[in-house]
């Protein structure tokens, strides 16, 4: 999915993988390798910039806030949340608080309901559309399913399709 996004995307890209730590780094370098856009390990203190994914580290919680003009990644070992670290659910209610932004987020195959919470609070909090992956190409459903089935999601699309969704709301 992240090759069919121009590597001039007027947005930051924030990823949370359900992955160990020391699996990030090298998923980072081999997506950067493939996709036009920079991709990375995030690091504590990273500013967000356009056209780069930020990839959370295996292990840590990342979260994203405003610092001045700046939104700034943080990442943090506290407790695991529905039995991940890092969690869509932390990630989802950190960007949730930042205001005055448009947001879009992208739930895609996974187990359990890791995202839904979080978006509920993304949803209160203000402006954002929400694209969850289709069963039909989902590897495993849960995280997806429990999205549509809350009526959290603003679309449905197929892996193929979710890119040019994305890029009807950036």
């Amino acid at each position: 999915m992240l090759n069919d996004l121009p590597g001039n995307l007027n947005a930051p890209i924030l990823i949370v993988q359900h992955m160990p730590a020391g699996f990030t780094k090298s998923l980072a370098s081999r997506l950067n390798g493939l996709s036009s856009l920079s991709v990375k390990e995030a690091e504590d203190g990273d500013i967000l910039k356009n056209g780069t994914a930020y990839i959370a580290p295996g292990g840590f919680h990342l979260t994203a806030a405003r610092s001045g003009r700046d939104l700034v990644i943080h990442l943090d070992e506290s407790p695991p949340r529905n039995g991940h670290r890092p969690s869509v659910d932390v990630m989802f209610e950190s960007v949730g608080e930042i205001k005055e932004i448009r947001k879009i987020a992208v739930i895609m195959t996974g187990m359990g309901a890791d995202g839904r919470n979080g978006l509920v609070a993304m949803k209160k909090s203000g402006e954002v559309k929400a694209i969850a992956e289709s069963k039909e190409s989902s590897i495993v459903f849960g995280m997806p399913r429990a999205v549509i089935e809350s009526g959290l999601a603003d679309e449905v699309q197929n892996i193929e399709r979710i890119a040019e969704s994305i890029l009807k709301y950036v």
